[in-house]
């Protein structure tokens, strides 16, 4: 890319960036020619990440065309297993770029710049940045058609808006995109939290469940909660489209105590810098338990996120005994569909009747500074900053296993977790890797740094960790051809290939003796030849597929087929 047009989307990205509010309604086109209906919202959460675009419906199929919003230039294709899986970036000469992911396939131009680049590198994964101008489009050109592939559970179109240079992400409809939506929020739960040393509510010291009701005016009031202290509230909610029965995330959400506003936030934007501090502003303790997020309407400590438009006092509410408080949760949908919630608070000090003290183990994690911990058969190494909070960590060691605390606290950055394997031989730590262990003890992979008489990982994952044996190497069958059969009017070959423990690694595929490139579903466990690739010359073909798991155990199927 060169230096001047840096230069312009520079100076463009400025005049953006000083209106923050204003977004080109009018400059882009709709990704598809089907009505918008949304399977996932800007900013709703995920697991350790904001959405950072809309999921559109596409009819629960697959291979609806894909259209460019605007002209402009592929500034990056990727393909890639899981996350987006088949995504093209495109760069417009306004200052954004769009992004549409879980494609299918791409147009027939896109679809041969990138298969030459395969089989060049003999690799179905791949990313590159064509230069800018090299592949240029039109506004309203065919790019690719909507699929299933990467990281996504069910046909739908990824798509984003962004910054060209910041890459910063913003609200796709704000872009005068029309999702049809009367539907005002939901409401499904509400939390109090004491914050303080003392602080009380409702007669306990931890977190309690407040109940409400609908009003006559669709409003929803709380129980009278009695507190005493630094308090806090978080709810669970979600928003519907009218046409939909997903539950989406809601855009903004407004905390208002005696008619002033102590917190308000919405997704309008973020950065992927720190999207992964979503984790505090859900109650992850209760997400690992129950798998349901509370959105916390205070700021808690390592929360680094830019979405707050105001915060008084991070959003906590100090009680004092003899004074009533209303609370006001103001939650709203893009459109403007509002729910709210009051909370009516009594100053009270009152004996308690829920008193839980934090559990105190051994060990004790002061979250800014490295921590190191022996395990006997392992050894962990926290770097600075791996967590939000100090707290007690709870480390078992076992004769075969190690526990490292569990999963109620989130980790922000890798910590390392290193296994002593001297007793082991040659033979067998080749066929050993670091495992962790499910609710139900089972294992899975972990990548795992073999050097001389200790084995390493890097993971974000508190929890059971243990070295597994894989001796047993992949499997490979044919799906929807027999060995030695014809194949004149097939389009397609496709094989399945699975390994129950560590995972494939690798696989390749030859056909007579050449490199060809296979396509691989993980979820589907499928490998996918398109004999549109390249003219057989020859009747009698023979396929062969070699198939690696994580531990380097291999298995290589051949087949014959005929083809004329």
């Amino acid at each position: 890319m060169g230096r001047t047009f840096l230069i312009f989307l520079l100076i463009l990205s400025m005049g953006v960036s000083a209106q923050v509010t204003t977004y080109p309604k009018e400059a882009f086109r709709s990704p598809l020619d089907i009505p918008l209906i949304l399977a996932g919202t800007f900013g709703e959460l995920r697991s350790n990440h904001f959405h950072s675009g809309i999921d559109i419906k596409t009819q629960q199929r697959e291979g609806l065309p894909v259209y460019a919003i605007g002209n402009g230039t592929i500034t990056r294709i990727k393909v890639s297993l899981w996350g987006y899986g088949k995504v093209l970036y495109v760069a417009h000469p306004n200052g954004y770029t769009s992004v549409y992911g879980h494609l299918q396939k791409f147009s027939p131009k896109i679809e041969e710049y990138i298969k030459k680049i395969q089989y060049a590198k003999k690799s179905y994964e791949v990313e590159v940045f064509p230069e800018y101008g090299e592949i240029k489009l039109e506004k309203g050109e065919i790019i690719a058609y909507s699929g299933n592939t990467g990281g996504s559970s069910g046909p739908h179109l990824h798509f984003e808006i962004r910054s060209s240079i910041s890459e910063k992400p913003t609200n796709p409809l704000l872009y005068g995109y029309e999702v049809r939506d009367a539907t005002n929020p939901t409401v499904v739960g509400l939390y109090g939290y004491p914050l303080s040393e003392n602080a009380q509510l409702n007669q306990s010291n931890t977190k309690s469940q407040i109940n409400f009701t609908r009003q006559k005016d669709g409003s929803f009031l709380a129980d009278k909660v009695t507190a005493l202290g630094t308090i806090g509230f978080g709810f669970v909610g979600f928003d519907r489209q009218d046409l939909a029965a997903n539950k989406n995330g809601v855009y903004s959400v407004r905390q208002v105590v005696n008619g002033q506003v102590y917190s308000d936030y919405d997704f309008e934007s973020f950065s992927f810098s720190e999207t992964r501090y979503i984790n505090t502003l859900i109650d992850y303790a209760h997400f690992g338990k129950y798998r349901q997020r509370i959105q916390k309407c205070f700021k808690s400590p390592g929360n680094h996120l830019s979405i707050y438009n105001k915060l008084v006092n991070d959003g906590k509410i100090v009680v004092k005994e003899g004074l009533s408080y209303t609370v006001e949760l103001l939650i709203y949908d893009l459109e403007g569909n509002l729910t709210k919630l009051v909370i009516p608070v009594e100053g009270k000090n009152q004996p308690l009747k829920i008193e839980e003290e934090t559990p105190k183990t051994d060990n004790y994690i002061v979250a800014k500074r490295p921590n190191n911990f022996d395990l006997g058969i392992a050894k962990v190494y926290f770097p600075a900053n791996t967590f939000y909070e100090d707290f007690y960590i709870d480390l078992r060691k076992g004769s075969d296993t190690v526990m490292v605390h569990n999963n109620r606290v989130p980790a922000h950055r890798n910590f390392t977790l290193t296994f002593d394997v001297s007793k082991y031989s040659e033979a067998e730590r080749k066929q050993l890797f670091i495992a962790r262990l499910d609710k139900n003890s089972k294992p899975s992979y972990t990548s795992t740094y073999k050097r001389g008489n200790t084995f390493t990982t890097r993971t974000r994952n508190l929890g059971t960790y243990t070295l597994a044996r894989d001796t047993v190497p992949p499997t490979i069958r044919t799906k929807n051809f027999k060995h030695k059969q014809w194949l004149t009017n097939y389009h397609y070959l496709s094989l399945t290939i699975a390994d129950d423990l560590s995972g494939i690694d690798t696989y390749s595929a030859t056909l007579n003796g050449e490199w060809i490139l296979m396509e691989y579903e993980p979820k589907k466990n499928t490998i996918t030849y398109n004999f549109d690739d390249r003219i057989l010359d020859k009747k009698q073909c023979i396929l062969k597929v070699n198939v690696t798991d994580n531990i380097g155990n291999t298995n290589t199927y051949e087949v014959t087929f005929y083809r004329k």
